[in-house]
């Protein structure tokens, strides 16, 4: 097995729990490269630090697996692994839910979320795509699903040196499968919808809608395909918009509406940054919920994204009635939770709008986050009343 030599005291973030080598902090190899299969982590001085993927064409260059030096990394140990993620959610007992959230769930470059009898997976490193009919087996055995559809069509397999793909692995079946979700019911498209095909990780974020939206006039900017206007329709809201730049999203908004009988529900298939300056909607809306993509990707474009989030914000508090609710999120990492703070005060100072801050929420419990790794908690949550 390769061995791989860090520099000096670049050990103690490993054995402290962060999941990541990048090239930088490596001075040497001992051993035959081989992309994609385990290496050892050893420290300057060779004393052992743990197993993990190696990828010398990534940034990060190795994807800690274990730091048990008599773990034996086969077949066995990954169905461990996902055994012992599947536990937590059957904790939950939600039927749509993410079971595997990669390094978080200590499964490096694996997503896998169950949507009914249907799993959606992702393939985000060279080494778990190596290994990918193994856990495919693993997941059938584990979870008796029906069918695995992959979803491994993002960017960042592009940085492992893998392309884009996806397709049926397990079973054939029509992707657009129906869940429940707090007893509405759903389409999801896991051939073409956003991520593997709903955000999950804002279940319980929509769900405390049921606090603020009785008989209340709500706006759901940003709506994709309207999980949070759904909710806010379950609560008992007089009236909602789901608004939305793609016309896509509004027609599965409008399905998922009839699904359920909400006729309050009515689409806006408009820029969201150009509603939300519309005069005419000002003291309209007594429920703002503000869930925009992810702004920034990057370090580098922090700035730019941190201007669009102000944006919003401030326009959702000039437009927002007297004491309405205003629930702005965030799901970049970069935009960490001090600086969104910073951002949304900012916004109300602009806004020259009195706000009291009620609440603050992350993604939910199967989206687990490691302590040492602050960038896996990307989601943010502040609820607020705007005077």
């Amino acid at each position: 097995m390769l061995k791989v030599i860090l520099n000096k005291h670049e050990e103690d973030n490993v054995l402290n729990g962060y999941p990541w080598v990048f090239n930088n902090e490596i001075i040497n190899f001992e051993g035959t490269i081989e992309n994609g299969k385990v290496c050892s982590v050893y420290t300057f001085d060779h004393k052992f630090v743990g197993y993990g993927f190696l990828n010398t064409n990534s940034k990060i260059m190795v994807r800690i697996l274990s730091l048990d030096e008599n773990e034996v990394i086969d077949k066995e140990f990954f169905k461990k692994r996902i055994a012992y993620a599947i536990e937590h959610r059957k904790n939950l007992g939600w039927s749509a839910t993410r079971l595997v959230f990669s390094e978080a769930d200590f499964l490096p470059g694996l997503v896998v979320d169950k949507y009914g009898d249907y799993l959606s997976v992702q393939f985000m490193s060279l080494g778990m795509d190596m290994i990918k009919q193994d856990i495919v087996d693993i997941l059938v055995e584990l979870t008796g699903c029906k069918g695995i559809y992959e979803r491994s069509d993002m960017p960042v397999r592009e940085k492992e040196g893998l392309e884009q793909v996806k397709g049926f692995l397990y079973g054939k079946f029509d992707p657009r499968v129906e869940i429940v979700e707090d007893g509405i019911k759903m389409m999801v498209d896991m051939e073409n919808g956003q991520k593997t095909g709903y955000f999950l990780d804002q279940k319980l974020n929509r769900d405390i809608l049921r606090l603020y939206a009785k008989d209340q006039v709500v706006l759901d900017a940003f709506s994709n395909v309207g999980g949070f206007a759904l909710h806010a329709c379950k609560y008992g809201a007089k009236h909602v918009d789901a608004c939305d730049i793609s016309q896509r999203a509004c027609d599965e908004i409008a399905i998922n509406a009839k699904l359920n009988g909400y006729t309050q529900l009515n689409t806006i298939c408009t820029d969201v940054f150009d509603y939300l300056h519309s005069e005419e909607i000002k003291n309209k809306y007594s429920v703002i919920v503000l869930d925009p993509p992810a702004f920034s990707k990057n370090k580098d474009s922090l700035k730019k994204a941190y201007r669009g989030y102000k944006e919003i914000n401030m326009q959702a508090m000039k437009i927002i009635k007297s004491g309405g609710y205003l629930l702005t999120f965030s799901c970049s990492q970069h935009m960490t939770p001090d600086l969104f703070m910073q951002m949304v005060n900012e916004a109300a100072h602009d806004a020259k709008r009195t706000v009291q801050f009620l609440d603050f929420r992350i993604q939910a419990p199967d989206h687990p986050a490691l302590l040492q790794s602050e960038e896996q908690l990307y989601l943010k949550c502040m609820i607020l009343r705007v005077k």
